[in-house]
């Protein structure tokens, strides 16, 4: 037992070593990404689903995404939801908003009154709006309508949200938060025919791109994510995926060509799950092909800082 255990701790070791980043509570808070989740819709990756925690002057003031598992990592990164300042779900598949309801719910426990604003993607046929999805989660008549007084900021929970619709056609970035010096934009990106949206968070020390499940196909990204201090892509597949899985997501080679024509400073991986954990090296080394930058395969809490 005690070599098993040994030889458990050197593995464990190493493949912390392997992913590039720090893990466990975010070290440098002055402005840092810190990944929640960096698994995908599957269970066979051990991982949380996508979510992301911007820290800036020590305060988690931005978070992309809530997907399943993200509630728990959200308490075990020392964050507090009362220093959140903006959420933005990048489309409603459940693996990236499931724990917003509990998240949210959070509020009840606030000391004094707190605004959150939250953007998100429009409708499509198969998906609603932000405001939609919204509305059937916390109005009067939703599934967790006991929360409506989020919505106006009255009742039992001293929390207010506003809501902003992003038209995912745009071929420009539309700015959904301001403050200072600090602006958040989107822009949509193609994931199969599911509204979806990227962000880019612009402070005077640097920039932050996050993208989500997107298969590379929309060049305006490219623009939307120049020269990114920090550039965030999924790594759902594999080189040799199917085409019904490469219309829903990039493949490494892919990702690796957009990294480079990004000119991203550093490349940090997520959205795991089992297939692409197991051919992880192999599709790294694919992306390294094309971009030249550091590459990081991030894990849940993971974090590298912009400085």
């Amino acid at each position: 037992m005690k070599i098993y255990t040994f030889i458990l701790a050197i593995g464990l070791a190493c493949i912390s070593a392997l992913s590039g980043a720090n893990e466990g509570p975010c070290k440098n808070k002055s402005y840092s990404l810190q990944l929640l989740g960096s698994g995908g819709p599957i269970s066979d990756d051990g991982r949380s689903s996508s979510a992301s925690l911007i820290w800036w002057k020590n305060k988690p003031l931005f978070m992309i995404d809530a997907g399943g598992g993200s509630f728990l990592r959200f308490g075990q990164s020392g964050a507090k939801l009362e220093n959140v300042r903006f959420i933005g779900p990048t489309h409603f598949h459940t693996d990236h908003v499931s724990d917003l309801p509990a998240l949210l719910k959070g509020s009840y426990f606030f000391n004094a009154p707190h605004n959150i604003d939250i953007a998100g993607p429009t409708a499509s046929e198969a998906f609603p709006s932000l405001t939609h999805f919204m509305n059937a989660q916390f109005a009067k008549n939703g599934a967790y309508a006991y929360l409506s007084g989020i919505f106006d900021g009255k009742g039992d929970i001293p929390l207010k949200v506003k809501l902003t619709d992003v038209d995912y056609h745009q071929t420009t970035a539309t700015k959904v938060y301001e403050d200072g010096d600090i602006t958040i934009s989107a822009l949509g990106i193609p994931h199969g025919n599911v509204p979806t949206l990227a962000y880019r968070i612009d402070t005077p020390e640097g920039r932050i791109v996050i993208s989500a499940d997107q298969n590379g196909s929309n060049q305006h990204f490219i623009d939307f994510a120049k020269n990114a201090d920090i550039l965030v892509m999924p790594l759902a597949i594999d080189e040799g995926a199917d085409s019904s899985s490469a219309f829903l997501h990039a493949k490494p080679s892919t990702v690796g060509k957009i990294a480079a024509a990004v000119q991203a400073k550093n490349l940090v991986l997520n959205h795991f799950m089992g297939k692409s954990l197991r051919t992880k090296d192999q599709s790294i080394a694919i992306i390294k092909k094309y971009y030249k930058g550091p590459v990081y395969a991030g894990r849940d809490l993971s974090s590298i800082s912009v400085n």
